[in-house]
């Protein structure tokens, strides 16, 4: 798979966690919706001012775009969280990662690293 059809899927994953149809990720990025269309397919050679608009839109970190890991469903959950808190402001994300603290260790889930199977 080349650079464009990656991050095309990659686009597609945090659009779809997000809860979006193609439509309001091309409003929210002030974009065609076919252009995301031929985005997320890798038909598009995008430039990074496009790229901009898109991170922008998801409200996630640049890096997330290209996070390539197989597309899983603790990826998936993973990037359902990511966009659930990523508009939120520090001191709400603080107060998240404190209740998800004690939620897993009232759950009796080994350390912070470990996941089921590992």
């Amino acid at each position: 798979m080349n650079l464009p059809e990656s991050v095309g899927n990659r686009i597609r994953e945090l659009r779809k966690a997000k809860g979006w149809t193609q439509e309001q990720l091309a409003e929210a990025a002030s974009l065609h919706y076919s252009y995301i269309g031929g985005v997320e397919r890798g038909d598009r050679n995008i430039s990074l001012e496009t790229l901009e608009k898109i991170i922008a839109a998801f409200q996630v970190p640049a890096i997330e775009i290209f996070r390539f890991e197989e597309n899983t469903d603790h990826r998936k959950a993973l990037d359902e969280h990511m966009t659930l808190i990523s508009s939120r402001s520090a001191e709400e994300i603080a107060a998240i990662t404190k209740i998800t603290r004690e939620v897993i260790a009232a759950m009796g889930i080994g350390s912070k690293h470990s996941r089921p199977g590992t």
